[in-house]
C-alpha cells in the first residue's frame, strides 16, 4: 500500500482499477508485452557496485541476460537520461549538462524533446506508462515549468522535484506537489517508490500493455540508507586497483592536477562514501524483489520485459580522485545492464557493445512500433536478447561530454582559476569548462580501444588498449599505429555528427567499412559522409 499521506495518487489508482474493471477481459486474448525499466543514479559496475544486488541478480540476470559492455553517452545524470528518454546523443538532444542554461528540462527541451521521447510513442501506440522517481535533475524548478509540469505521454506521473534525496523532498503527483519529510516508515524515497509502483499495478487497467519506469535516488548523494542497512558492509572499502591513488600520468589537465597520493582524510572520506552507496542499494534489492513478486503474482512476470541498469559509472579513489563521475574512464562511462523477458533465455551474458541510447529502441521494438517512424540514434538490441543469429551489430559508439564549470574562481582552489565547480576531500576539483571531450569506445574481434579527443587549446588525446591495460593506466595516443589513430580520429568526427540511422553506419574495425583519409565510404550502398570537426555547441 502507499505510504499515508497519499491519497492522491491512491485516489487515481483506485479510479485505474474502476476503469480497468468496468471493460470487458477476453480470457487469453493475446497482448502485447509489459515493460519495466528500472535506473539507479551513479550505480557503477566496473568497481562492484552490483555486489549489494544478490536478490536482483537472482530474480533478473540469472532468468536472462546480462550485458557486460553497456555504457552511457555522457558520464553525467542529466545529459544521460535525456539519451535514455530520446534514444539520441547529446549533441543531438542538446543536453549538455545539470543546469538550466545546459538545457536540462529547460523549456526548450520540453518543446523539442519531451513529445517525441519514447514513452510518448508508447502511449501513443496504446499502452498505459508510469513514472516514479527520478526524471532530470532540473525538474520542477521554477525556469522549467514549476512541478506542475507534467511531460507528455505519462499516463501516471509520480516525480521527484530536482535532485536525488531520500527525506525531505517534494514530488508532483500528475502535477500536484506532495511534501515528504524524514519518518522513515512514509517518507524513505525508495520505499515510497517502490510501493507506489505496487499500487499500480494492483489498480491499473488490465485491458492495455503497461510500461513503468521506476528511477530511485540509491545510490546518489547523500547516500542515506534505511535504518535497518545502516549497519551493512563496515568492512568494505573501495577497490584498490592498479589505477587506485595513483598520479595520472600522460592524462588530461583535470586528471593530472589532483593530489596524489591522496591524505588519508581523502582516503577515508570515500571508503565511508563508498559503503553508504552500498547501504542504500539494499533498499533497491528490496524494491526489485517486491516489484517481481508482485508481477508474479498478478501472472504478468512471463509476459513482462524487466531492465535494470544505472543512468552513469562513478569513481572513488581512482587516479586520485575521490569521488564524482564526468570522467572519460571506464568506471564513469560503463553501467550494469540486465534484462529479463520473454524469449530471453536464462543465464546468459552477451558481450555486444550497447548504450543507453539504445533503451528508447529496444523498448519500441518490444512494443512492436515501427523503428523507421524515429529519429533514434540508437538500435534495437531485441535481436541480441532474442538470439537473432543474422543481426550485424556495431563496433563502436560515441562517449561526449561538456565541462560544467561556474562563474567564478573557487577560493579553495585558487591555482585551478575560473571554471573549476566543485571540489572534494583536498581540493581535487571534478568538473572545468575545459573539461570538454568526444570518445570513440571500440569493441570488435581484434580490437578493444578507446579513443578520446579534447576541445582545449592542447586539443588533447587519450588512446587506451582495454585489453592490454583494463585499468587504462597508460596513455598510448604517441605509440599506436597512426593509420589506426586516423582512421579513430575520421570515426570519432563522423559519429559527432551524425543524427538517426547516420549512426548507425559500420565501425573502424567492422568488415563493412571503408577508410579513405578524405571520406568515409560505406558499403552496400550507404551514404558517403564528408568529415568535418564537430563539438559540442
Amino acid at each position: 500500500m502507499l505510504p499515508s499521506g497519499t491519497e492522491g495518487p491512491r485516489l487515481f489508482l483506485l479510479l485505474l482499477g474502476f476503469l480497468s474493471s468496468s471493460c470487458l477481459w477476453v480470457e487469453g486474448r493475446s497482448r502485447k508485452p509489459n515493460v519495466v525499466l528500472i535506473l539507479t543514479d551513479d550505480q557503477d559496475v566496473s568497481l562492484g557496485g552490483m555486489t549489494p544486488l544478490k536478490k536482483t541478480k537472482a530474480l533478473i540476470a540469472d532468468h536472462g541476460m546480462t550485458f557486460s559492455n553497456a555504457y552511457v553517452a555522457s558520464a553525467l545524470c542529466c545529459p544521460s537520461r535525456s539519451s535514455i528518454l530520446t534514444g539520441r546523443y547529446p549533441h543531438n538532444h542538446h543536453v549538455l549538462n545539470n543546469t538550466i542554461e545546459g538545457n536540462c528540462s529547460s523549456k526548450a527541451w520540453q518543446k523539442t524533446q519531451e513529445p517525441y521521447t519514447f514513452p510518448a510513442l508508447l502511449y501513443s501506440s496504446g499502452y498505459q506508462t508510469f513514472f516514479a522517481g527520478k526524471y532530470l535533475n532540473q525538474y520542477g524548478s521554477e525556469e522549467a515549468g514549476g512541478i506542475n509540469h507534467v511531460p507528455p505521454g505519462w499516463s501516471y506521473w509520480y516525480a521527484l522535484e530536482k535532485n536525488s534525496k531520500y527525506y525531505n523532498y517534494t514530488l508532483s503527483e500528475n502535477g500536484q506537489p506532495k511534501p515528504h519529510g524524514q519518518n522513515y516508515s512514509q517518507d524513505y524515497l525508495t520505499d515510497v517508490l517502490a510501493n507506489v509502483s505496487l499500487d499500480f499495478l494492483n489498480y491499473k487497467s488490465n485491458h492495455e500493455p503497461f510500461f513503468m519506469m521506476i528511477a530511485t535516488p540509491a545510490p546518489h548523494s547523500p547516500w542515506t540508507a534505511a535504518p535497518q542497512y545502516e549497519k551493512a558492509f563496515l568492512n568494505a572499502s573501495a577497490p584498490r586497483g592498479s589505477n587506485f591513488n595513483v598520479h595520472g600520468k600522460d592524462k588530461h589537465w583535470l586528471i593530472r592536477q589532483a593530489k596524489s597520493p591522496m591524505s588519508n582524510s581523502s582516503i577515508q572520506y570515500l571508503d565511508n562514501a563508498f559503503r553508504k552507496r552500498w547501504q542504500t542499494l539494499l533498499s533497491v534489492d528490496d524494491l526489485v524483489e517486491k516489484l517481481l513478486k508482485q508481477l508474479e503474482a498478478r501472472g504478468e512476470l512471463d509476459n513482462t520485459f524487466v531492465f535494470f541498469t544505472s543512468d552513469n559509472g562513478y569513481h572513488t579513489g581512482q587516479f586520485s580522485l575521490p569521488i564524482d563521475k564526468r570522467q572519460l574512464y571506464e568506471f564513469d562511462i560503463k553501467v550494469p545492464l540486465l534484462v529479463r523477458g520473454p524469449g530471453i533465455k536464462p543465464n546468459q551474458i552477451t558481450k555486444s557493445l550497447v548504450a543507453n541510447i539504445d533503451l528508447g529502441p529496444t523498448i519500441l521494438d518490444i512494443a512492436g512500433y515501427d523503428l523507421n517512424k524515429t529519429q533514434m540514434d540508437g538500435m534495437s538490441f531485441l535481436p541480441i536478447m532474442t538470439n537473432n543469429t543474422n543481426v550485424t551489430w556495431r563496433t563502436d559508439i560515441l562517449v561526449e561530454y561538456q565541462g560544467e564549470g561556474s562563474n567564478t574562481s573557487d577560493p579553495t582552489c585558487p591555482t585551478l582559476g575560473p571554471g573549476v565547480s566543485q571540489c572534494f576531500p583536498d581540493c581535487v576539483c571534478e568538473d572545468s569548462y575545459n573539461n570538454t571531450y568526444a570518445c570513440v569506445r571500440t569493441i570488435a574481434a581484434a580490437y578493444d580501444l578507446q579513443y578520446c579527443e579534447f576541445d582545449d587549446a592542447e586539443v588533447f588525446v587519450e588512446v587506451y588498449n582495454i585489453t592490454a591495460d583494463p585499468n587504462q593506466l597508460t596513455n598510448i595516443a604517441k605509440t599506436i599505429d597512426k593509420e589506426i589513430l586516423e582512421q579513430m580520429n575520421h570515426r570519432l568526427m563522423m559519429l559527432q555528427s551524425c543524427s538517426g540511422p547516420s549512426c548507425h553506419t559500420p565501425g573502424v574495425f567492422d568488415p563493412r567499412y571503408r577508410f579513405d583519409p578524405r571520406l568515409m565510404f560505406m558499403d552496400q550502398g550507404q551514404q558517403s559522409h564528408t568529415l568535418s570537426r564537430k563539438t559540442l555547441k
